[in-house]
Order: C-alpha cells, then sequence, then structure tokens
C-alpha cells in the first residue's frame, strides 16, 4: 500500500474507493463522473466540436432559436425568477435564454449550482462579459444541498437540467433523480429537462466512437488519471475504446477492452486486478428517450408536461416542465 501517495493533499480516497470497488465486481466499471481530469475536459471540449456529436449542436439550436418561445411559455409569479442550472458548463446555451429573459419586465436572477469552484468561477467571469446586467450567483456543492436550501425562499424557480446530463443514468437512477429534484421545488416553479432522443444506430454510435479517435483517447484517460493519482500500472497499449448501441433498447454504451489476458497492480491499495482478454470494464451509458419514456420517469413526481422544444431534425429535446 502506497502511504506516500495517501500522505498526499491532493489524494481522493472517494476516487480510489469508486475504483477499487468497480474493478472487483464480475462485470468491471468505472464510474465516468471521474472522466473530467484537466485532459479529460480538454478532450470532451473537442469530442463537443466533432462532426459526429450532435447533441450539443441540436440543443444549442433549440436555445438559439426558441429562446423567445421558451420566455413566453413561462408563468411568471411577482415579476421576479431565479433561473437555477445544475451542472452548467460554460453556460453558452444558457446565455441566450437569459438574454432573452431579461428583455422581460421580471427581475432575474441566475444561479448556478456546480461541484467546482473553479468553473464556477470562469462561468461568472464569461456571463459578466455577455451580459453584464444579469444578477449572478454562484452555488458551490452539491445539487440537492443547495436546491433544498433555495426552496426555503418563496422565490418562484426555473432549473435548467440540460445537455442531456440525465442520460448518464440508468432508469432506475433516473427516476430517483428527478424524484429527489421535484422534492426540492415549490409549486410553481419549473424544471427545463434537455433529453437526447431515441434514434438509429447509424446516427448515435459515430457519436460515441467518432472517426478521429477522440472519444476513445476520452475513455482511455480515465485510465492514465488511474495511473497517475492512484499508482496504477495499467498499459493503455493494452486496451481499446468500445462503443455500443441498440435503438430498440436505446442506451449508448462506452467500454474499455483488454486486448489480451493481463493483471494490473493498483499502488494506492495495493489490491491486484486480472482481466481476460476480451474483458470489457464499462464507463459509461448514455440513455436516449422518448416522450413515453419520460411520462414514466415523472410519474408520482408532482411534474406536468407544459411543453416540448426539439430542434428541426429532431434528434433532441427540452421539456418544459411544472412542479403542481
Amino acid at each position: 500500500m502506497n502511504q506516500a501517495l495517501k500522505s498526499d493533499p491532493s489524494f481522493d480516497p472517494h476516487f480510489l474507493q469508486s475504483v477499487t470497488e468497480g474493478l472487483g465486481w464480475a462485470e468491471k466499471c468505472l464510474s465516468s463522473r471521474y472522466f473530467y481530469d484537466d485532459r479529460g475536459s480538454e478532450l470532451f471540449a473537442q469530442i463537443m466540436k466533432l462532426p459526429e456529436y450532435y447533441l450539443t449542436r441540436s440543443e444549442m439550436q433549440i436555445f438559439t432559436e426558441q429562446s423567445n418561445l421558451i420566455c413566453q411559455s413561462l408563468d411568471i409569479k411577482a415579476d421576479k425568477l431565479e433561473v437555477v442550472e445544475l451542472g452548467a458548463g460554460d453556460g453558452s446555451k444558457t446565455q441566450h435564454l437569459l438574454k432573452q429573459l431579461l428583455k422581460s419586465d421580471a427581475q432575474i436572477t441566475y444561479r448556478p449550482i456546480d461541484i467546482s469552484s473553479g468553473a464556477l468561477s470562469s462561468l461568472k467571469q464569461q456571463m459578466h462579459t455577455a451580459l453584464p446586467d444579469l444578477t449572478i450567483q454562484i452555488l458551490c456543492g452539491d445539487y440537492f444541498e443547495k436546491l433544498e436550501q433555495l426552496q426555503e425562499t418563496v422565490q418562484q424557480k426555473l432549473v435548467l437540467f440540460i445537455g442531456s446530463n440525465l442520460g448518464n443514468l440508468d432508469d432506475t437512477q433516473a427516476k430517483s433523480f428527478i424524484q429527489r429534484l421535484s422534492n426540492t421545488l415549490n409549486p410553481g416553479d419549473y424544471l427545463m429537462l434537455g433529453l437526447d432522443m431515441i434514434k438509429p444506430e447509424q446516427i448515435v454510435l459515430p457519436a460515441y466512437s467518432d472517426a478521429a479517435g477522440i472519444t476513445a483517447e476520452f475513455n482511455l484517460n480515465l485510465l492514465r488519471r488511474i495511473n497517475r493519482e492512484l499508482d496504477a500500472n495499467f498499459d493503455l497499449g493494452s486496451f481499446k475504446h468500445v462503443a455500443e448501441y441498440q435503438e430498440s433498447e436505446g442506451f449508448a454504451r462506452s467500454y474499455l477492452q483488454s486486448l489480451k489476458h493481463q493483471t494490473v497492480t493498483l499502488g494506492a491499495s495495493g489490491d491486484q486486478f486480472t482481466f481476460q482478454q476480451g474483458e470489457k470494464i464499462h464507463t459509461e451509458i448514455s440513455r436516449k428517450y422518448s416522450d413515453e419514456l419520460l411520462a414514466e420517469l415523472i410519474q408520482g413526481c408532482q411534474l406536468t408536461l407544459e411543453r416540448k422544444f426539439t430542434d428541426t431534425k429532431g434528434y433532441f429535446a427540452d421539456y418544459l416542465l411544472q412542479k403542481s
């Protein structure tokens, strides 16, 4: 066991626990939440610009061309509205909506929530530059913890959970997440949910296995991070990226597949993990949705569908829901 590593202030015991548990299962897995070290974030920024990766472009089209319609669909009470965004990223899509909202008579306050204080500080600066009249209050921490604090106020909210982030959860997890989210809302509050729609394999699969190999590098970078932060000895050349999708099932899945029989040592814990040739590590899911699946998801959550906004190809949808 690497005691020197564990005494490093940057050492993350939760990362170690997640990796040792995931690799110890019969069907090995690694959590996608650990994709985003500095290199991972750089690679994902490249992925979003790839011709195969339609998701970002499709949702951006909705916000650039229909933000006015979205605003018109909101019944804003008391001329005040808090726009709360979960995991805002660079806020580029949200800017279009906020710009339209600022044209209304309502007083708008933007409150992005994220666990990264650095990302929030960068977002705040970008928003101040793009929309200098916007009131911004960044909230660093857990989504639900911060939403529960906001619930104590009577201020009407529009909560944004866009970018197909819900798709990284399986159906049971997603329903639980939406139920918890609904519980933090007050009657009259809105939720805008961005979901990727079920489509044929020839459209979806290339988005997770691009010709340039950027997605493969992004997936393999997770092993590189484990090597660096947990003193592991993964040979990246002995694993390959594999993506799978079937339209009938509606889940895109990413894996890292072992190209040979091998044993990997995790220095931070001393654990060893054996891989058979062809054995896969599951790293990510991306759930694709339909109107019917959304209806099942929100059943019993006191959320009512108000309106659905889609891009011109119908690839992506942003659903506007209201708490009853």
